[in-house]
């Protein structure tokens, strides 16, 4: 078996190691690391428990899950023995009474509390159970001057394991160790901004957010280059994976397992064998996710909602016209889905988080619905023919220049709302969009469009922006000041501190290239791969 190395994350792996070894210098900061299922959150904490070594310190990683307390209890109390004893030069079995007869003789008064707190939950006594058990940790501290770090993976599913009035008890915990640290993993984002806010929300112990988002692109074509025949692909197919995946490393690992086993049926065998055929893995994924709305009275409108999303008409006013439904009836359906995170909200626009369930919704689910016959050959060859079809649109765009597609996507501006950043802009209609040249030697790639009011400048730089560039483009935009100017740098490589700095003080907005690539999306157009 091939071993493929651990791609990316350096910054989240780093501000792991730092706020761990804080710990040991009086600096307690929690962490909530969130992000979509499938995009490697999980993976980031298993790469660093692998790696991470320190004496002083007792990783308690642990998979949240539906469970009677009594199991999670054991569980908890097992893990975290388990991983005391881990350095002691004791051969270690995965049994709680070798564990505790074991650690007995180092940690007497924390087994006393341990042996309570099992006698408890026998007798089902459960007032103050989970607190006991996280205060095991200072317990420990107290006795051998070690830390431990807390790791609950999902952490949400505790909801479920009978304690009342768990946030209210686990806040109360949060303010008074001083000795252990906590990090929450969740791919419900939505739900654990608002635990974290008002359930959570400390003076002291609170939680610093660690948004974990796909594959970059060079991160992206780096992992599928592990894959032996993937690098035989042409470029070109290459970058449409990557396109097609959104970077997720799920996607990418599926589809160059693929192309290992099959390598003679090419890409849209593989795509057919995941996504179409019933017994693929994500057909089945994604038959059983849909399942979660089968429950509600609103399940189809639910689904039509996805689908129409998935079909482009991603605002409310499209959708509203589509389904034949007033707008404050869908807005309640629409925050359903936010708050399960199917779907994430920019401006007027809407867009399914998941890219490859957007794709299967429209190209299988719903296929499969219209059909009048159960000719399942017929379906197979109109999916090929799909998959072709976007595989050749995609080869098409790349050749183009970067000015031209951009211009393409400028056309498409109606006067909507998107959110970039942190900040909204207007997608103003323009009546004219061209490419213009200005006198600067290093200015090319310059793009205007004017509506009624206002004039856009946009510059292309294709490699590394630096402060005279900024300073030079900002010189020349001056020369249009008769209209409100949005001056927009987009800097498909990197740039210098300096040259943000600098960006800031002229109002220039600055877009990298995954920037530019949500307004893509959002038009359901292909990503710009660079």
């Amino acid at each position: 078996m091939v071993e493929y190395k651990f791609l990316g994350r350096q910054q989240q792996l780093e501000t792991l190691e730092k706020r761990i070894r804080g710990l040991k210098q009086g600096y307690r900061q929690n962490i909530a690391v969130v992000g979509d299922e499938l995009v490697g959150k999980t993976s980031i904490i298993h790469q660093f428990l692998s790696k991470f070594y320190d004496p002083g310190i007792i990783l308690i990683y642990l998979e949240a899950r539906p469970e009677s307390l009594a199991a999670f209890t054991k569980r908890f109390i097992g893990v975290l023995l388990y991983n005391f004893l881990l350095n002691s030069g004791i051969p270690l079995k995965e049994d709680l009474n070798f564990l505790i007869g074991k650690s007995s003789r180092f940690i007497p008064r924390t087994i006393e509390k341990i042996n309570h707190v099992l006698n408890s939950v026998e007798k089902r006594k459960k007032n103050d159970i989970f607190a006991e058990l996280l205060g095991l940790c200072e317990t420990i501290n107290a006795e051998t001057s070690k830390f431990c770090v807390v790791i609950f993976d999902e952490f949400h599913n505790l909801e479920s394991i009978g304690v009342n009035n768990l946030y209210e008890e686990w806040s109360k915990v949060l303010l008074t160790q001083k000795n252990t640290m906590n990090i929450i993993i969740s791919s419900m984002k939505f739900k654990t901004r608002s635990i974290l806010s008002k359930n959570l929300s400390l003076l002291f112990g609170n939680f610093e957010m660690m948004e974990v988002e796909p594959f970059d692109i060079k991160t992206s074509e780096d992992y599928l280059s592990q894959k032996k025949l993937i690098t035989g692909l042409k470029p070109g197919l290459k970058n449409f994976i990557v396109n097609f995946t959104g970077g997720y490393p799920f996607y990418l690992e599926l589809i160059g397992n693929s192309l290992l086993k099959s390598p003679e049926g090419g890409l849209v065998e593989a795509l057919e064998g995941l996504l179409f055929e019933s017994s693929g893995i994500l057909h089945q994924r994604f038959s059983n996710y849909l399942k979660r709305f089968l429950d509600s009275p609103s399940s189809q409108e639910y689904i039509s909602i996805l689908y129409s999303i998935s079909s482009g008409h991603n605002k409310i006013k499209d959708i509203s016209h589509i389904m034949r439904k007033p707008q404050r009836e869908l807005n309640l359906r629409i925050n359903s889905l936010l708050e399960l995170d199917c779907i994430s909200r920019s401006g007027d626009f809407l867009k399914i988080n998941d890219r490859v369930l957007g794709f299967w919704l429209r190209f299988v689910y719903q296929q499969k619905l219209d059909s009048l016959t159960y000719d399942a050959k017929n379906q197979k060859a109109l999916f090929r023919d799909y998959i072709q079809g976007l595989i050749t649109d995609f080869l098409k765009q790349e050749e183009k220049p970067v000015i031209d597609r951009v211009t393409e996507l400028f056309r498409l501006f109606g006067d909507d709302i998107v959110q970039i950043d942190t900040k909204k802009l207007r997608l103003d209609h323009f009546k004219e969009i061209k490419p213009i040249e200005l006198s600067g030697r290093s200015l090319k790639d310059i793009l205007i469009g004017r509506s009624n009011d206002s004039v856009w400048i946009m510059a292309i730089k294709p490699d590394m922006l630096t402060e005279d560039f900024v300073a030079e483009f900002s010189r020349e935009c001056r020369r249009y000041r008769n209209k409100t100017q949005k001056k927009i740098i987009v800097t498909l490589r990197d740039c210098d501190c300096n040259a943000r700095l600098r960006a800031l003080e002229e109002k220039i907005w600055m877009w990298d290239l995954n920037n530019l690539n949500q307004i893509f999306d959002l038009f359901s157009k292909p990503r710009l791969i660079v």
